[in-house]
């Protein structure tokens, strides 16, 4: 008896697949998927390469829900047939490329930047959510994908951001507070991207007035001037953004998305007036928890105006310019979480800060604001 090879058994099949209807092709489809995942995790290289085409003839020829249940299917396989992967994550339709987008193993880096350099939105979500995602992949799809996708990126710790992809969303930050918020945020964010992200942008940093007399004509410049750093608010400041901030507050505007808009402009004058507003807790005593090195007297404020912990971390980060260490946070956020005080107990400890405010600048906070003691 002459020996058949597997190369003739494949061109027959590819002719018989040729000349079914596509409802045969559909049951010869799901019983090759179901040769594929009978033999457990054994190896299974050399079959799936051999049906890897007849895969890719049968997925021509049959309907789009059978697709979608192939994409589900193939999946979960260690070992997959990957010119087929590749079809299917590459389809037009997402629902038929999501399955094997968001958990296929056998995709290799090139594959996902490929459909995502091709593709839009609902293939970069999917690639987004994946389980584990290569720096090389994130940098494309950061490039790529719209405010969503990044949010879905930056809030998957299986995430590995590059130097390229952090430098892509800090200049997307700029225009978008719920980045800038989400990155700030993400455990493992180094520090220096933090610092620029909280850093006022330079459209809110005043104009520096050029000094004429200080440099005398034909003379090179000197050296670039020292960052400007934002000063703390006066009284006046203050009287300007408390009118905005009862207005704000009396249509229900005053929240944690408002404040976290101050937050990240470094709009401090509006910060303390909105905490004080919401908490109810004297402007003084504000400004005294706000400088204070520990935090549970303004983790006591946020708590009291209601806000949200984001935006209470966000408020922690920002007032020193220096992202708090990770005992620092977790004991804030444990003050915040356990902090249910009652009213009248709100009130005895607001006293009992403006008391120690007043003993420790005796004269200065009551002459600034306008509040007798």
């Amino acid at each position: 008896m002459t020996a058949i090879s597997p190369a003739h058994i494949l061109a027959e099949l590819e002719e018989t697949v040729a000349a079914c209807p596509p409802e045969r092709c559909a049951r010869i489809l799901a019983g090759l998927v179901h040769l594929l995942s009978a033999s457990g995790d054994r190896p299974q290289e050399l079959l799936v390469n051999v049906i890897d085409g007849l895969l890719l003839r049968l997925t021509e020829r049959v309907a789009p829900d059978t697709l979608l249940q192939l994409s589900i299917s193939l999946a979960e396989l260690t070992v997959a047939p990957k010119e087929t992967l590749r079809r299917l994550a590459l389809h037009d339709n997402p629902a038929v490329a999501r399955a094997v987008l968001l958990k296929s193993q056998a995709l290799s880096s090139s594959d996902l930047e490929m459909v995502a350099t091709s593709h839009g939105d609902p293939h970069l979500l999917a690639i987004a959510a994946r389980d584990k995602i290569e720096p090389t992949v994130t940098e494309t799809v950061v490039k790529r994908g719209s405010s969503a996708v990044c949010l879905a990126l930056i809030r998957n710790p299986g995430a590995r951001l590059s130097d390229a992809a952090y430098a892509t969303l800090i200049e997307r930050a700029e225009q978008d507070g719920e980045i800038t918020k989400a990155l700030t945020l993400r455990p493992g964010t180094p520090d220096i991207v933090v610092r620029k992200l909280l850093a006022p942008s330079p459209r809110h940093a005043p104009a520096e007035k050029p000094n004429d007399s200080s440099v005398p004509p034909g003379s090179a410049p000197g050296p670039m001037p020292a960052p400007i750093v934002l000063k703390r608010p006066c009284a006046a400041d203050f009287e300007r953004a408390r009118p905005e901030i009862i207005a704000l507050n009396r249509v229900g505007k005053l929240n944690d998305s408002t404040v976290n808009r101050f937050v990240m402009r470094g709009e401090l004058a509006n910060l303390l007036a909105a905490l004080s507003v919401l908490s109810g807790a004297p402007i003084e005593i504000i400004e005294h928890i706000m400088a204070d090195p520990d935090c549970e007297g303004l983790v006591m404020a946020c708590r009291a105006s209601r806000l949200n912990w984001q935006t209470t971390l966000a408020i922690l980060c920002n007032r020193t310019g220096v992202r708090l260490s990770f005992a620092e946070r977790e004991r804030a956020q444990q003050i915040f979480q356990t902090l249910l005080l009652s009213t009248s107990q709100w009130t005895v400890r607001w006293g009992e800060m403006a008391a120690y405010a007043s003993m420790s600048n005796p004269g200065h906070r009551g002459a600034r604001t306008g509040v007798s003691r």
